[in-house]
This record gives structure tokens, sequence and C-alpha cells, in this order.
């Protein structure tokens, strides 16, 4: 009895919405040695329009390696990355906030 429901559960895990995963590229690779992000220089940054354009431009002044955008609504990992840059938008793609997490 208790195999067969082992058997269910890890059957299901796999089953998981799309929306519910960590869109962050290498998500379960720790953050290197000494990889961190900084938020310091980001807040002229606000207020602006989502692009991939202004994601590079995050990415080298904040150090982070990945980058996650957040929109309102948007299911979230809850690990602690110290290199990754989370980017909160509203629903008209204009940056919000930023954390490092």
């Amino acid at each position: 009895m208790k195999r067969a429901l082992l058997a269910v559960v890890l059957a299901s895990a796999g089953c998981m919405p799309v929306e519910m995963r960590d869109r962050t590229p290498g998500a379960a690779t720790p953050a290197p040695p000494g990889a961190t992000c900084k938020i310091e220089a980001l807040g002229d940054l606000v207020g602006k329009r989502a692009s991939d354009a202004r994601a590079d431009v995050m990415l080298a002044r904040s150090g982070a390696r990945t980058l996650r955008w957040i929109a309102p609504n948007d299911a979230v990992t809850m690990d602690f990355r110290t290199d990754r840059l989370n980017v909160y938008v509203d629903g008209a793609s204009r940056i919000e906030r930023f954390t490092c997490a």
C-alpha cells in the first residue's frame, strides 16, 4: 500500500504547471563563491518599461548572474540565491522594484 502511494506521489510530481516552475536558467545550480547581487545602482530604472536591453543593463550594474522577471500574480520559487536579481514589474510591464534573492 505504501509503495503504491509513493508511486502515485512521485508520478504526479512531474505534472506541476509550467507557470509554477522557476524560469531562471540554471536555477538548481548554486551560486559560485563570492557571486552577489547589488541593487544600489538600479534606482533610475524604476518606472521604465521592461525589455531585454534593460535586462542586460541591470545584470551588468547589479553584478547578478541571473535575472528573473516577476509580474503580478506570478508564482515564483522561494529558493534564495545571492547571484539572482528579481525585477518586479506591474501589469503594464513597468519596473516597480528590485530584490536580490
